[in-house]
């Protein structure tokens, strides 16, 4: 099975509540394209996407001394995994998918068309078909195609307005700008509990955990 078709049918699935069985057991599927590699833990399954040498990677799990259901996101796995590609490791995320909404938000938003725009160029970094929002008030919306080809989101919000319900707005509106109608995803750091409230706020449900390899 292509690398891309493996790991974005694995997403399409869990988007839809159909799961690996959770045996323990851990997947290894090479990187869907250059960009994208790192580690998604779900349910009692670790799924590793990265071009190394899949006996590698299964020998280097062996070795770690914790629990094996949590092997593939240890620290001893992952600074291996990061020696071993010269990638590094920016977080372990809270992975979450939503289901796209009918009809336009109810939020009033304004496109941001300038590709030189700073939020723009840093999504560009990380994202393909990067598309841009924001809010009078000053929050910011970003969508685009990210691992294996899936739409994530991600939202900001000025501190001045945290705690008064802009970064759930948001997260729902997001829901009503899907392109293609599909699966939306997103990405929260596990400590950032305001995040994690708003986006299941905003209906986006826990999926699993992510780490992804960035390249330098």
């Amino acid at each position: 099975m292509p690398a891309a078709r493996g790991l974005a049918s694995l997403l399409a699935d869990a988007a839809h509540g159909a799961f690996p069985p959770p045996d323990g057991s851990v997947t290894v599927l090479p990187q869907p394209n250059p960009r994208d590699a790192g580690v998604l833990s779900l349910t009692a399954h670790a799924v590793v996407f990265t071009d190394e040498d899949p006996a590698w990677v299964r020998a280097r799990l062996a070795e770690v001394p914790s629990d094996p259901l949590g092997a593939a996101l240890s620290p001893s796995f992952l600074s291996a995994l990061m020696a071993r590609t010269g990638r590094l490791v920016n977080n372990t995320d809270l992975l979450t998918v939503a289901r796209a909404l009918p009809g336009p938000p109810a939020l009033s938003l304004h496109e941001i068309e300038d590709r030189d725009h700073p939020r723009v160029v840093r999504a560009l970094a990380f994202r393909d078909d990067v598309r841009v929002w924001c809010t009078a008030e000053g929050g910011v919306l970003v969508m685009g195609r990210g691992v294996a080809g899936r739409w994530e989101t991600a939202v900001e919000v000025d501190g001045a307005l945290r705690g008064k319900g802009l970064g759930r707005a948001l997260a729902e509106a997001a829901r009503h700008l899907v392109p293609d109608g599909g699966p939306l995803w997103s990405q929260q750091a596990p400590g950032n509990a305001a995040s994690v409230r708003a986006f299941q706020a905003a209906g986006f449900r826990p999926v699993g955990a992510e780490a992804l390899l960035v390249a330098p």
